[in-house]
């Protein structure tokens, strides 16, 4: 864009947001000399701004911002309208401040998702121990709880995201589950909530997920709820397995530590809609730097511990189930209670609780992820860890088998 009028305009402006400015481009009027063939696109300009609104970054951080790429489907990076020729092909300038937060989310994500791999690499570098905040409960439990050898085998299985959450709180207690001869616990409870749990399994998981609205418009077109939820079909393969004996039901989830021997009641904050939504985004960014399986593993065990530690990432809206599926909702839940009981199998807790009935769910309160909500999510998380210099894994990831999620 060489030569245009608008040119020392853009200079000076990228020179502003370097130094933590935070006018917008349309209000801005200072010109400097140009140096340089290609400014920043519109993305990673907007972005900077941003991060200075909320309260500035440091230089490292800035130029990474300048010279980041966005994954994911979206526009290419977009020139500044007014500082460069219009041209009758390709895309056309914008003025940032126009831009949808979803490309803004684009890019932040892609720096979320480097932060996460840096996180892990040093909290596995035994050079970077000193960045530590305390060394991985799994390294301090084989010593501290001796009679956890002699508790008895278990696993569990139904729901994923229960199940991924309970499997790494336990095993820190020293009672991973495994073993010989294992009791099978089905996790199971509402089937609204088990919806939103699978989604932010998945989200967070090998493959990956489609977003809430278009995941759950899918999984209510079938005939049967997902695999995981059905909950004496799962109860049904373990029996086949291990014996209907070694198989039981849990409702009720206080329940569960005295039923594994574990002197342990997990508390895990419950991740916002918004939340799970950053998890599953920055999962994309991820895809591009390591394994489907390490991508799990460093979801699962950094990027959600992190937002454990972030009091807006835990206090935004649940998700709820929208009005267009309610039907199909309260009538699988009967369905799959009505499934249980006629199974036989022991259940811990009230089978009534796996039920949604329909004016609870017309009276849920909650919101489909946003995008604005998504972005202020990951700009917090990049200040974080700019101002940390690291982010520790708070808990070391218990791989999700998909023999448990079965």
């Amino acid at each position: 864009m060489s030569g245009t009028p608008g040119e020392g305009r853009a200079w000076a402006w990228l020179d502003h947001l370097q130094a933590g400015g935070t006018t917008p481009w349309a209000r801005w009027s200072a010109e400097v000399p140009t140096r340089g063939r290609v400014l920043p696109g519109a993305q990673q300009l907007e972005l900077l701004r941003r991060l200075n609104l909320a309260g500035g970054v440091s230089p490292r951080l800035a130029q990474r911002v300048l010279g980041a790429s966005a994954p994911g489907r979206g526009r290419p990076d977009l020139e500044l309208v007014g500082a460069t020729e219009v041209r009758g092909f390709g895309w056309a300038p914008v003025d940032p401040a126009d831009l949808p937060d979803d490309e803004l989310v684009r890019v932040a994500t892609g720096l979320v998702a480097e932060d996460v791999r840096e996180a892990a690499a040093r909290a596995s570098d035994p050079a970077a121990a000193g960045h530590r905040t305390a060394r991985p409960a799994l390294q301090r439990v084989r010593t501290a709880w001796p009679w956890a050898r002699r508790a008895p085998a278990y696993r569990l299985a139904g729901d994923p995201w229960l199940g991924s959450l309970w499997r790494r709180e336990l095993a820190a207690a020293g009672r991973p589950p495994g073993g010989r001869a294992p009791e099978v616990l089905v996790l199971a409870g509402r089937l609204s909530v088990g919806l939103a749990h699978t989604w932010t399994a998945r989200s967070a998981g090998v493959d990956g997920a489609p977003p809430w609205p278009q995941w759950l418009a899918a999984a209510t077109e079938r005939r049967h709820v997902p695999r995981p939820l059905d909950v004496a079909a799962v109860a049904d393969r373990w029996a086949a397995r291990v014996g209907r004996e070694r198989v039981r039901v849990v409702v009720d989830l206080d329940r569960l530590p005295a039923v594994v021997d574990a002197p342990v009641r997990p508390h895990a904050p419950r991740l916002s809609g918004d939340a799970v939504e950053l998890v599953r985004r920055v999962g994309v960014g991820l895809g591009l730097l390591v394994l489907p399986r390490a991508r799990q593993e460093l979801l699962r065990g950094v990027l959600v511990p992190m937002l454990h530690d972030l009091p807006a990432a835990t206090a935004g809206s649940r998700l709820v189930v929208p009005p267009e599926h309610h039907r199909w909702v309260a009538r699988r839940s009967v369905q799959v209670r009505a499934a249980v009981l006629r199974a036989g199998y022991p259940v811990l807790g009230d089978p009534d609780a796996l039920v949604d009935a329909p004016d609870a769910l017309a009276e849920a309160e909650g919101a489909p992820p946003s995008d604005a909500a998504v972005l202020d999510l990951a700009v917090a998380l990049l200040r974080r860890h700019d101002d940390r210099g690291a982010i520790s894994p708070a808990t070391p990831t218990i791989p999700t088998t998909r023999e448990d999620e079965r």
